[in-house]
């Protein structure tokens, strides 16, 4: 259980061993709670209220769930009184880092043998997007992922891939075949008639330079539908 202190109090009046500074330094970053750790990154509090306290008011702004947190923009993150733009950027870029580490985990010397894993790694990639981006993977002869680019970005509603942009890269990355991704905020994993049309268009564009199209995953916070599974491509 956090301690309680007056809001008007700063921190530095703390107990030594109550700070969160020297919490992390003398028991380890685990031994804080959420309201510590986004304190010790909002570095310092106003007259009214401590670090912690403004940190308390941002996890409630992200219902006290991070993944929901993960989803606020550096304007979200300014509704809270005592949140300027300095701080808003330092706390998304910290949720940023969060994001590619949990990615990297998943994604470094992955040989990939299914859909499921790499619709893992995209999920944690793509999850806090709320608008449509178009991604390709990279792969090497041994099925190793090399590299993992968004080519394009897009509105809610959707993107724009052009398969002359994605097998440039793919030349230049010298990969030998490519898994195409796309996210759907709205949840809905059923492909479009675009979808399909792009996917066909840009593996046959790619079989003119001897690199195979393995799949397209469509990915959202639910699940992820696969056009190789599916037998679409």
């Amino acid at each position: 259980m956090e301690n309680i202190h007056s809001s008007s109090t700063s921190i530095k009046s703390w107990p030594v061993d109550e700070r969160p500074r020297e919490k992390l330094v003398h028991n380890g970053a685990a031994s804080l709670s959420n309201s510590e750790l986004l304190a010790i990154i909002i570095n310092n509090g106003n007259k009214k209220k401590s670090a912690i306290d403004l940190a308390k008011d941002i996890l409630s702004l992200g219902r006290n769930n991070l993944n929901e947190l993960g989803k606020l923009s550096i304007k979200d993150l300014q509704k809270v009184n005592g949140i300027g733009s300095a701080k808003a950027i330092s706390i998304a870029a910290a949720l940023e880092l969060g994001r590619r580490r949990n990615g990297t985990a998943l994604l470094e010397k992955k040989v990939i043998r299914n859909s499921s894993e790499i619709a893992l790694y995209l999920q944690t990639t793509l999850k806090d997007l709320n608008h449509e981006v178009f991604g390709v993977l990279f792969l090497n002869r041994a099925n190793r992922i090399m590299h993992f680019e968004i080519i394009s970005k897009g509105g809610i509603t959707g993107t724009v891939a052009d398969p002359r942009l994605i097998l440039k890269k793919a030349i230049e990355e010298q990969a030998t075949s490519i898994i195409l991704t796309h996210n759907h905020p709205s949840g809905n994993l059923i492909p479009s008639k675009a979808d399909e049309d792009i996917t066909q268009k840009i593996k046959t564009a790619a079989a003119f330079l001897d690199i195979r199209v393995l799949d397209h995953l469509i990915v959202s916070e639910e699940g992820y539908f696969s056009f190789a599974d599916e037998g679409m491509i």
